[in-house]
């Protein structure tokens, strides 16, 4: 790690053995990274078992293994045997996000099991190393590099372990095995044979503190894989994807900061969503939009206790004036999300720049009032009442909205090309008064003096939309007001119910999709170069959630065998272990943007209801 480290003995004789197996690897792909959390923050581990991706303490704090966006020396830490690896095979064990990696080789086989414990104050990393078969000879390689892989610390044996310290930052690293410090890296070497179980855990602490105490790597174990069977056990769902929507629960779970009820949109900054191209997002923090899309999919699964710790951040976050109501915000409800450029990391595959923050946080989208809305108006229809807060809440922002409705915003893809009067934010100010009136007529104790000024608006809108967004030369809703232009996001018109999809209008826009944003068997959100208000270079991939949305859309219109065959298709979109980035490339097969995308877990989860007919009358839903 930090240069104090090389004053501990070299083992140069000891290190030549493992030269063939320090050659620097490929970049590992999207989708074969497996996701670990500890519902505070979260990390990125790579097939062969590398961590390249970890933030502490939370999931927007800079990371101190960058590799994913960078190289080695920008971070991670690494186990790989002497021998050349055979096979690795790995999965989660049951219903947790405990990892289990099995690595073979000629002389036996070890187990690599990664996991984070849900904790307080201090985040851990636990690794344990576990002999299998035979005699395996294995390695580490542990580099740390805080504030997103630029700076390096300063290494010390303290505490009983290894400590690292930079700035505000402390790691320690503790375990049984010798480790010395050789070009700036920490390494160590050792032996497993059956039944040899080798613990490493490193914990974060802030600097000017002593670190906390040792952690137990076996008692983390028995209590981490206790708390994930205890909530996953909460979910009583059954069916053929019952696997598959388990799966992405605990990932929105895994993605949810507990100590306020906040959720990010994924773990990571700047994936992709073109290898090579500049549309390189900052997706760690709360996307309104997200995060009320993902609690609404936990609390109809039946957990409920997430969907009042997330009303509570909400009522945190959005507090003062609507008018500064903002689409995102940090996992505290912070505001100030300014956006940056990191240049010391060469980013993913070459994918510059690498941004954290994110300046969408400062735009105007009209949809999140429809989202919120619909996300309260669903929470009290399934036991979780508006209390006087919440009430409170809701008229402020119908107030505002009233006022702003009929402005032109930067739109669901948060677009920066300027403000236009797309038809999909239009379709959610409807939403958002329809959800309102409806809250007021099944409470009647509330709020009752706005209900016929509402229920006139909500009315006004939708005409406006069927007038002004409705294409008859195109036969098709279009994504501004007067285009030519489609938007995928349309087919979320008879998921709320602003029209059915049997609907002519809304069949005609469904066909259009399937007709011109189509590729290769799945959806993109529109096409850049055809509409020009993303103002953005170059392209992207097919957009996961929409594909998902264009199945729930063709199981609505009776087309069931399509919507199935669509769905198992973005089924197998999906990695080894079930998890899902934003977007896909269907030329190269292979995962795009941020990840694990909450947005493509939720779609997910609530096609496999819409597909199971458990949503057969989408009125009743949102």
């Amino acid at each position: 790690m930090g240069s104090r480290d090389s004053r501990r003995r070299s083992k140069s004789s000891k290190s030549k053995s493992k030269k063939k197996n320090q050659v620097a690897q490929e970049k590992t792909k999207i989708e074969d990274y497996a996701f670990l959390s500890d519902t505070q923050t979260g990390a990125l581990v790579s097939r062969d078992g590398c961590v390249d991706w970890l933030c502490f303490p939370r999931f927007d704090s800079p990371a101190c293994f960058a590799s994913l966006l960078g190289d080695t020396k920008n971070g991670h830490w690494r186990f790989f045997p002497e021998e050349k690896i055979d096979q690795t095979r790995r999965r989660y064990r049951g219903e947790t996000l405990i990892l289990e990696t099995e690595i073979e080789t000629k002389s036996g086989a070890a187990r690599l099991i990664d996991f984070m414990p849900p904790r307080g104050e201090n985040p851990d990393i636990i690794r344990i190393v576990e002999g299998l078969r035979g005699k395996v000879s294995m390695h580490m390689e542990l580099i740390v590099r805080f504030d997103y892989g630029q700076i390096v610390p300063w290494v010390r044996k303290r505490h009983d372990g290894l400590e690292a310290v930079a700035g505000p930052d402390g790691l320690i690293l503790r375990t049984p095995i010798e480790t010395y410090g050789k070009d700036l890296t920490t390494v160590g070497e050792f032996t497993v044979t059956k039944g040899d179980r080798v613990p490493f855990v490193l914990t974060w602490f802030l600097s000017h503190r002593d670190p906390p105490r040792k952690v137990n790597a076996e008692h983390a174990l028995r209590d981490t894989e206790k708390y994930w069977k205890a909530w996953s056990e909460q979910f009583r769902g059954q069916g053929e994807w019952r696997d598959a929507v388990m799966r992405s629960l605990i990932v929105l779970k895994g993605l949810t900061y507990a100590p306020t009820g906040g959720l990010v949109a994924a773990a990571t900054t700047s994936l992709p969503e073109q290898i090579g191209g500049p549309r390189n997002w900052d997706y760690r923090y709360c996307w309104l939009r997200d995060a009320t899309f993902a609690l609404l999919s936990l609390l109809r699964s039946g957990y409920r206790e997430e969907a009042k710790s997330w009303r509570e951040w909400l009522l945190r976050a959005v507090a003062g004036s609507p008018a500064q109501m903002q689409i995102m915000y940090g996992v505290r409800g912070e505001r100030r999300l300014d956006e940056l450029e990191i240049p010391w990391l060469s980013g993913y595959e070459g994918s510059k720049p690498v941004r954290i923050g994110n300046a969408a946080s400062s735009q105007f989208q009209l949809d999140v009032y429809g989202e919120v809305l619909a996300a309260m108006w669903q929470a009290d229809r399934l036991g979780i009442k508006l209390e006087e807060p919440d009430w409170a809440l809701m008229v402020q922002l119908m107030k505002f909205l009233e006022s702003n409705w009929q402005k032109p915003d930067e739109g669901i893809w948060e677009v920066r090309g300027g403000r236009k009067h797309f038809t999909h934010s239009k379709v959610m100010a409807w939403l958002a008064f329809d959800r309102a009136v409806k809250l007021v007529e099944d409470c009647g104790c509330a709020a009752g003096e706005h209900l016929v000024r509402w229920q006139k608006i909500r009315d006004e809108i939708h005409a406006e939309v069927c007038d002004r967004g409705y294409n008859a030369r195109r036969k098709a809703f279009t994504q501004v007001y007067g285009s030519d232009a489609l938007d995928a996001s349309l087919l979320t018109i008879p998921l709320v119910s602003f029209l059915p999809a049997t609907d002519e209008r809304v069949r005609n826009t469904i066909e259009a999709i399937e007709r011109e944003l189509m590729q290769d068997g799945f959806v993109l959100r529109y096409r850049p170069e055809q509409c020009g208000v993303d103002g953005l270079p170059g392209r992207e991939g097919v957009f996961i959630p929409c594909s998902f949305w264009l199945a729930d859309c063709l199981h609505l219109l009776g087309r069931k065998k399509e919507a199935r065959e669509l769905f198992e298709r973005l089924l197998d979109l999906r990695n080894d272990l079930g998890l899902l980035s934003e977007e896909y490339d269907p030329r190269e097969k292979r995962q795009l943007g941020n990840f694990p995308q909450a947005f493509s877990h939720v779609a997910l989860i609530r096609a496999a209801r819409i597909l199971r007919d458990e949503d057969v009358l989408l009125r009743s839903e949102d």
